[in-house]
């Protein structure tokens, strides 16, 4: 009965074609999830770097008051 076979094949393709889209459309997000969490991590280092001016401006601005006062 090799019409019996057909069926089982075109569910078999579909299935596959499903499963390899469901893959590709993961692979989507993960690298949209990767791309998000890189652009957050330059927010925080470009966040710190400008704290750590602010401290380190602040800091010498205490020593130059220092230095005027001695």
């Amino acid at each position: 009965m090799p019409s019996a076979k057909r069926p089982t094949q075109i569910v078999v393709l579909v299935v596959c074609g499903a499963l390899g889209a469901g893959a590709l459309t993961g692979c989507e997000t993960t690298q949209e999830k990767a791309s998000a969490q890189r652009a957050e991590s330059e927010r925080i280092l470009e966040a710190r770097d400008k704290r750590q001016a602010q401290k380190k401006k602040h800091k010498q601005q205490q020593q130059n008051q220092k230095k005027g006062e001695g």
